[in-house]
C-alpha cells in the first residue's frame, strides 16, 4: 500500500492496525497533534513501530514529507534537539547568497561537516545577530514558521548555529523546500557528495541528498541525526531522522540511522515524492 504522507500511513480497510504517530498539517504551529493511523501489515509505519523501533536501544523517529507535500508523517519517540551541523545546510545556503566566492568553504563545509569552514560562512554574514536573522531567515523561506537560531554560543565550545533547537518536524518541512529556494542547488549539490567516512544513514541510499549531524549533551551522551532528500516515484521526499541511543554513544547512533534508512529503502515503492 502507498505511504499517502497525508494523514494515513498505508492505509487499508482490511486488517487493519493502529498505531501511534503524529501528524501536521502545512502552515499550522510547528508543535505536532497527536493522532492514530492505520497501517498494514508489512508497511513502512508497521514495520518501523512493531519490528525496528523495539529492537533498537535507545529513541529514535523518523519524519517523511513528499516535496510540495503539506502534511508530516512521524513515526517514533524523539521529536526535538540541537540541530548541531545540520544547519550549516541553510547556513551555507545564507552565505552562498550574499556571496558566491565562498563555494569552496561551502563545499567543506556541508561535503567534510568542517566546523572551521562553517565558522568562516557564520562570520560571513557580519555580526552575530545578523547572522542568526539571516540563517533563520532562510529557515522561515523554507517553511519552518518557529526555529529559532541563537546569535550566541549557548555553550562556549559549540557553534551558536548548532545549538538552535530543530525539531523533526520544522526540519523535514524545510528539507521537502529546500530544492524549490532560490540558488538552493548550489547546496543541494553538496548534499550528494558527502564525504565517504559520513555515508552512513540516507548515504547507503541511491540518489540521497543529505546532510548529518552530531553531538553530546551536557553528559556526553550523543544525538545523531540527518535529513535530507531522496528521489522516489514522481520527484523527490523528504526525510528527517534521529536517534539518541541510550549507550550515549555516537557509533551506536550511526547504527540505528542505518538501520531506519534500510528500512526506508526496503519500503520505496510505498513512497510517492513531488516537484517544485
Amino acid at each position: 500500500m502507498a505511504l499517502l504522507l497525508a494523514g494515513a500511513v498505508g492505509c487499508s480497510t482490511e486488517d487493519p492496525v493502529m498505531v501511534p504517530t503524529t501528524t501536521s498539517a502545512a502552515g499550522g504551529p510547528a508543535t505536532t497533534t497527536a493522532g492514530i493511523v492505520m497501517a498494514m501489515p508489512g508497511s513502512l509505519a508497521w514495520d518501523f513501530s512493531n519490528e525496528l523501533r523495539p529492537a533498537l536501544n535507545g529513541k529514535v523517529a523518523l519524519a517523511i514529507l513528499p516535496v510540495g507535500g503539506d502534511r508530516v508523517v512521524t513515526l517514533g519517540d524523539w521529536s526535538s534537539g540541537p540541530a548541531w551541523s545540520t544547519m550549516k545546510v541553510p547556513l551555507a545556503l545564507a552565505a552562498l547568497r550574499q556571496n558566491s566566492g565562498y563555494s569552496g568553504t561551502a563545499s567543506t563545509a556541508i561535503t567534510y561537516s568542517d566546523n572551521s569552514a562553517a565558522d568562516v560562512l557564520w562570520q560571513s554574514l557580519g555580526a552575530p545577530a545578523a547572522a542568526a536573522q539571516a540563517v533563520e531567515a532562510v529557515l522561515r523561506e523554507g517553511g519552518d514558521a518557529v526555529t529559532k537560531v541563537p546569535a550566541t554560543r549557548t555553550r562556549s565550545e559549540y557553534s551558536a548555529f548548532g545549538q538552535a533547537d530543530w525539531s523533526l518536524d520544522a526540519q523535514v518541512r524545510f528539507a521537502a523546500k529546500l530544492p524549490c529556494l532560490p540558488e538552493s542547488d548550489s547546496v543541494t549539490g553538496l548534499m550528494g557528495q558527502i564525504s565517504y567516512g559520513q555515508r552512513w544513514g540516507l548515504g547507503n541510499l541511491d540518489g540521497a541528498e543529505f546532510k548529518g549531524g552530531w553531538g553530546p549533551d551536557t553528559s556526553g551522551n550523543y544525538l545523531v541525526r540527518q535529513f535530507g532528500l531522496i528521489p522516489v516515484e514522481r520527484g523527490q521526499v523528504a526525510v528527517a531522522m534521529a536517534a539518541a541511543p541510550s549507550s550515549g554513544s555516537f557509533d551506536e547512533g550511526t547504527v540505528m540511522l542505518n538501520k531506519v534508512a534500510a528500512l526506508v529503502g526496503e519500503h520505496l515503492d510505498e513512497l510517492q515524492g513531488g516537484v517544485c
